[in-house]
């Protein structure tokens, strides 16, 4: 999916409208306008919302799931950042909110791969699933951690779905792949 400049801003919008309402015990915005229409932002679509401050992160959250429009999607992920279990002892406050970059991604669908070692390192974000466990990274992380496709897998088996180093290889782990399309707040 390519959204539009005015798309990227309406998402962007609603995102730091529904962070800003979390901050404060507000009620979230609603996701209507287009959202309600047959535009792209009505689509159904995994997506992720991203909080940062000068560079350094304050909450990510997303989901994998196309279960609801996106408009909707980012709404209710732009407020779950914002209680992001890693920042429980040291939450957003409202005097923090002109500090804070939104950033979104909006996902393509899953594409299990009998391949993993060949995914595109920066293009390929990673979903992979053993049992009762899984482990998520975006595409863009491997590149900001000068990882290559193997410890890419390797990380995400161990830091995220809690499996040994190498799961990603058993036959019996299923690993997907997926793009993204970032942007954020200028």
């Amino acid at each position: 999916m390519i959204l539009s400049d005015a798309e990227k801003r309406t998402l962007l919008e609603l995102a730091r409208r529904a962070v800003e309402a979390a901050v404060r015990g507000e009620k979230p915005p609603a996701a209507g306008g287009e959202a309600a229409g047959e535009g792209a932002l009505a689509q159904r679509r995994g997506c992720f919302v991203t909080l940062t401050n000068g560079g350094r992160l304050r909450g990510c959250t997303g989901t994998l799931s196309a279960n609801r429009p996106l408009a909707s999607a980012i709404v209710a992920m732009a407020q779950a950042a914002c209680d992001d279990p890693r920042f429980t002892h040291d939450p957003i406050t409202p005097e923090e909110l002109p500090a804070l970059t939104v950033a979104v991604s909006v996902l393509s669908e899953l594409e299990l791969t009998r391949r993993p070692d060949e995914l595109r390192v920066g293009e390929h974000g990673i979903y992979i699933v053993r049992g009762g466990r899984s482990g998520c990274f975006l595409p863009e992380v491997a590149p900001e951690q000068g990882w290559d496709a193997t410890e890419l897998l390797s990380y995400c088996c161990t830091h995220k779905a809690g499996l040994p180093a190498n799961a990603w290889q058993d036959p019996d782990t299923r690993v997907y792949v997926f793009t993204s399309e970032k942007f954020e707040e200028p």
